[in-house]
C-alpha cells in the first residue's frame, strides 16, 4: 500500500502528520523501521488513532518518511550548490550525516523484501530520488571541473563510499559510531581531494554501476 498523499490539512493535522513523519525519521534511523506503531506515537506526542488516521498501516507510513527524507536531501543539496563558494563545499554539505541521509543510504538493506518492492515501486519516490542522484551527479561533475575533486572518481563512487561509512556506524554505539564516521569522513574526503599520484585501480563507478 502506498501512502495518502496529505492534500489540504488543516494546520493541526498538518503539525501532526509533520511530527509522526519526524518521530519515524528518527526512530526508523536508530532502531529500524518495525518498531511498534504505537511506540511511533508514543515519540510523536500523539494518540494512536491519530497516527492511524493519517497512516493507515506501516507501509504507507514507511513510504511517507522515505519521500520526506529524499526530498529534505533533494532540498538540501539544491541550497548548498547555490549557497557555498564552490561544488566541493556544496557535495561534503549535501553528504553531510545527516539522519535522512543515514535512512536514505541504508534504504537497501533495512527494510524486507516485500517493503522494499513497495518503497522501489512508488512513483513519487523513484522521481524524487532521480532528482537528487542527478543533482550529486552535478555537484561531483563540478568539483571536477573546478579541480577540487579528483578526476578518476565517478558519482557512483561517491555515493557508495557514503554509504559504506553510514552502515558502518551503525552497527557501533551511538557516541562511538559518532566519532568514528566523523574521522572516517574525513579520511575519505581527504582521499578525493585532487592530488597528483597514481591512479586509483580501475575506472570511475556510475550511479548504473552501483544501483543495477
Amino acid at each position: 500500500m502506498t501512502a495518502l498523499p496529505p492534500v489540504r490539512l488543516r494546520a493541526d493535522a498538518r503539525r501532526n502528520r509533520d511530527k509522526i513523519v519526524a518521530a519515524a525519521v528518527h526512530a526508523f534511523t536508530e532502531d529500524g523501521p518495525y518498531l511498534p506503531m504505537e511506540e511511533i506515537a508514543r515519540l510523536a506526542g500523539v494518540g494512536v488513532g491519530t497516527l492511524y488516521r493519517h497512516f493507515p498501516d506501516r507501509d504507507a507510513l514507511i513510504i511517507a518518511v522515505v519521500q520526506g527524507s529524499l526530498a529534505t536531501m533533494l532540498a538540501r543539496a539544491r541550497a548548498a550548490m547555490v549557497d557555498e563558494p564552490c561544488a566541493w563545499d556544496a557535495l561534503i554539505r549535501s553528504m553531510s550525516g545527516s539522519p535522512e541521509l543515514r535512512l536514505a543510504l541504508r534504504l537497501p538493506n533495512l527494510f524486507q523484501p516485500a517493503t522494499t518492492e513497495v518503497i522501489r515501486a512508488d512513483p513519487e519516490i523513484r522521481r524524487i530520488r532521480g532528482e537528487l542522484m542527478a543533482q550529486i551527479d552535478t555537484l561531483v561533475q563540478a568539483a571536477q571541473q573546478e579541480g577540487t575533486l579528483r578526476a578518476d572518481v565517478g558519482t557512483g563512487d561517491v555515493v557508495h563510499l557514503f554509504s559504506l561509512l553510514l552502515q558502518g556506524m551503525q552497527k557501533m554505539p551511538r557516541e562511538l559510531g559518532e566519532v568514528v564516521y566523523e574521522r572516517s569522513c574525513a579520511i575519505v574526503l581527504d582521499g578525493l581531494r585532487t592530488r597528483r599520484g597514481p591512479l586509483l585501480p580501475g575506472g570511475p563507478l556510475t550511479l548504473r554501476d552501483i544501483t543495477e
